[in-house]
C-alpha cells in the first residue's frame, strides 16, 4: 500500500508539473504572438503615416507613398512576406536557436506591417480598430475552445488545408483579373471573405489543440531547446491565423475611405 501511495503521489506530482509547464508554454506562445502583432500594427500605422499627408481634410500620398504604392515596388512589398514565409522562414528557423528564431519571427512581423500599411488608405481608422477588437475577441474564444474541448480536432486538418489551398487559388485568380484585366467579381470577393473567415476560425481552434498536444507528447523528453522553438513556431502559426482572420473580417466590416 505504501508503494502504491508513493507511486500515485509521484504520478500526481509529474502530472501537476506537466500541467504547469503546459500553461507556461501556452503563455509563451501567446506572448510572442502578441508582441509580433503589436510590431505589425505599429509598423503599418507608422508607415502609412509616412506615406500620406492630410491637407484641408483630404489625404494625399507623399513621395514615399507614391514609391511604395504606385510603382512596381508595391508588388515586391506585397509578395515579399509570402516569399519569406514559404521559401526562407522554415529552414532558417529550424537551424536557428530559439532566441534567433524569435528575432526572425519579429522581423517577419515587421515586413508584414509594411505590406499591411495600405489598409489605412482603403479603410477608416475607426473600422480598422473596431475589426481588430472583434477579431481579438473571436480569436480568444476560438482558441480557448480549442484548448479546453475534449473533442478531437485532428480530423479537421486535411479538410481545412484543402479549403485553404482552394482559397489561395481563388484569391490569386481574382488578383490577376483585377490587376491585368480590371475585372473583379463582387460575388467572388464575398465568397472569398466568407470562406476565409470560416477556414481561419477553424484553424485557430485546430492549431491551438495541436500546439497543446505537441507539448504533451514531448514534455517528458525534457528537451527545453525543442520546446522553446516549438513555442516560436506555435506563435507564428497563431499569428498567421489572427492576421488572416482580421483581414477577412475587415472585408466584411470595414468602412472604406
Amino acid at each position: 500500500m505504501a508503494d502504491y501511495n508513493t507511486m500515485a503521489a509521484t504520478a500526481g506530482t509529474r502530472s501537476a508539473a506537466i500541467d504547469q509547464g503546459l500553461r507556461a508554454h501556452m503563455n509563451k506562445v501567446y506572448g510572442t504572438m502578441s508582441i509580433g502583432m503589436l510590431i505589425t500594427a505599429a509598423a503599418a500605422w507608422a508607415i502609412s503615416g509616412l506615406a500620406t499627408v492630410t491637407v484641408d481634410g483630404q489625404v494625399f500620398l507623399t513621395s514615399f507613398g507614391n514609391l511604395i504604392y504606385n510603382t512596381p515596388l508595391k508588388w515586391v512589398i506585397m509578395f515579399a512576406p509570402l516569399a519569406v514565409l514559404f521559401l526562407g522562414m522554415g529552414p532558417v528557423m529550424n537551424r536557428a536557436s530559439a532566441p534567433m528564431a524569435r528575432v526572425f519571427f519579429y522581423g517577419f512581423a515587421l515586413l508584414i506591417g509594411l505590406s499591411l500599411s495600405s489598409i489605412f488608405l482603403v479603410y477608416t481608422a475607426f473600422s480598422i480598430t473596431q475589426t481588430f477588437l472583434i477579431t481579438a475577441i473571436a480569436f480568444a474564444g476560438l482558441s480557448l475552445w480549442g484548448y479546453t474541448t475534449k473533442k478531437d480536432l485532428s480530423g479537421w486538418g486535411t479538410f481545412l488545408m484543402m479549403g485553404l489551398i482552394g482559397l489561395i487559388v481563388a484569391m490569386v485568380v481574382n488578383l490577376v483579373l483585377g490587376a491585368f484585366f480590371s475585372i473583379q467579381s463582387p460575388a467572388l470577393m464575398f465568397a472569398i471573405s466568407a470562406i476565409g473567415v470560416l477556414i481561419f476560425a477553424g484553424l485557430t481552434a485546430y492549431d491551438t489543440q495541436n500546439i497543446k498536444n505537441q507539448y504533451l507528447a514531448h514534455a517528458h523528453h525534457g528537451d527545453q531547446e525543442w520546446l522553446d522553438k516549438s513555442a516560436v513556431f506555435g506563435s507564428l502559426t497563431m499569428y498567421l491565423n489572427f492576421l488572416n482572420l482580421f483581414q477577412f473580417l475587415l472585408m466584411f466590416l470595414g468602412n472604406q475611405e
